[in-house]
């Protein structure tokens, strides 16, 4: 700006020319003043060019009984998710009649969180129950045979039958000596035999009548009945159960994350289309069992084993940490994004921590004896070595240098841990230049997490 301002002085060799007239003067001296006033002032409003500068976020710092961040081999971000998130459907199609929970209540197995309405498949019970109950007292009837007085009949229909059959005996008797005499038609020996005969049968028919009441029921007659027996036995148990499934129950201890239903709106078994009947009616998970899903690059997956140790933050929560341990390891990686899925189980989860927040893991080196933490605790945040000189570093703010100082605890292969002077998430500059001061413009050339 000053060698701008020093190209617009007046030659003073001017002075040497013949001199103008006074008005002529003080127009030439008016517009050069102003010309020189513009200038100034439009170099003085034009923004400084930003300077590029290397960038890097100060992540938190945590360490849990003896170790500490020098033995991480590896950080990597993922989302928590619930290990079991459960969608319940009914059993059985019908009207919501009774709604009892709402998203985010705790629930227990076994509570009911939802009713259908009950009339029709109560009324099925009672008709197979009436069912049932026929069917009993006739297997009832044929275990227990005739009753006495049934038998008692049969036999006095029986004696009346054996009585018949001798008079007719008798008078066939003397139809034969009649007959050897002529004195009866032929006739009448033919229906005097006739009768006797009859008799005759009429005996044999009673007579088994009386054998079946004293014996019962033949044992694959009662046999078949008992078979009706179990199976409407097993018809009341199923509409029972039908019954029952219209109150749809919690299939563990969870929290609601959704309820998908109103009162009166209808739920079905099968597939509903968007805006029809409803497939489900809440979803719950259990928040006391929580994973943190990774897509762990191939190159990095030699530094991952089953039950290796990890800590979890979240960005929602950055001063707060978990410990977790490697719970299940993708048997196939994945093509397209070259990595592994992987999932940490998050040991000891709070009610602080929500499925689908972001999450960062770090892994403990295989066969580090650092301990669990006891608790969560802060520890300041890590930034790179070469951010910090001589006790200061450089951060960005609206969009320019800010110079800082802050309190270093000691350092590893991650950076430099620094306990005062920086918030996790803060942008450090790193290896700033040496013409570096705060309020000079600048602009990240990129932008990386911290290690």
């Amino acid at each position: 700006m000053a060698s701008d301002i020093n190209s617009l002085r007046i030659d003073r060799s001017l002075k040497s020319a013949p001199a103008a007239s006074s008005r002529g003067k003080w127009w030439v001296g008016g517009v050069v003043a102003v010309s020189i006033a513009a200038v100034a002032i439009s170099l003085f409003l034009r923004p400084a060019k930003a300077v590029e500068v290397q960038v890097a976020r100060a992540v938190p710092v945590q360490t849990s009984g003896g170790g500490g961040d020098d033995d991480v081999v590896l950080n990597a971000t993922g989302y928590i998710v619930a290990a079991h998130k459960i969608e319940l459907a009914p059993k059985v199609s019908g009207r919501v009649e009774w709604i009892g929970v709402d998203m985010g209540d705790i629930v227990k197995k076994g509570q009911v969180l939802v009713r259908l309405e009950q009339e029709e498949f109560a009324a099925a019970v009672k008709q197979q129950q009436g069912q049932l109950d026929s069917a009993k007292a006739k297997l009832q009837e044929l275990i227990n045979g005739s009753r006495p007085e049934e038998i008692a009949e049969a036999r006095a229909d029986l004696d009346q039958a054996i009585a018949s059959y001798k008079d007719a005996a008798a008078t066939l008797d003397r139809a034969k000596a009649l007959a050897g005499t002529n004195a009866i038609s032929q006739q009448v020996y033919d229906d005097d035999l006739a009768a006797c005969d009859a008799a005759r049968a009429r005996v044999a028919s009673l007579q088994a009548t009386l054998d079946l009441a004293v014996k019962g029921q033949r044992q694959e007659e009662i046999d078949i009945q008992r078979a009706q027996v179990t199976m409407d036995e097993g018809y009341l148990d199923l509409a029972k159960v039908y019954l029952d499934n219209t109150q749809i129950r919690a299939p563990i201890d969870g929290t609601i994350l959704d309820r998908n239903v109103e009162l009166g709106e209808y739920v079905t078994t099968g597939f509903a289309a968007e805006g029809g009947a409803k497939g489900y009616v809440v979803s719950l998970a259990d928040l006391n069992d929580l994973r943190v899903e990774l897509d762990i690059s191939q190159n990095d997956f030699n530094k991952i084993a089953m039950g290796q140790r990890c800590y979890v933050t979240t960005d929602a929560y950055p001063d707060r940490k978990y410990d977790g341990k490697v719970d299940q390891i993708s048997p196939e990686a994945n093509r397209q994004k070259a990595t592994v899925l992987v999932k940490v189980k998050i040991l000891a989860p709070d009610e602080l921590l929500r499925p689908d927040m972001n999450a960062t893991v770090g892994f403990h080196r295989a066969g580090s004896t650092t301990e669990p933490a006891s608790r969560p605790s802060a520890q300041g945040v890590m930034v790179p070595a070469s951010a910090v000189r001589d006790g200061k570093v450089f951060v960005i703010e609206l969009g320019k240098a800010v110079q800082r100082s802050v309190e270093v605890a000691g350092s590893s292969t991650s950076g430099v841990k620094v306990t005062s002077g920086l918030s996790s998430g803060d942008m450090v500059i790193v290896d700033p230049p040496a013409n570096l001061h705060s309020g000079l413009a600048v602009q990240a050339q990129g932008e990386s997490a911290a290690q």
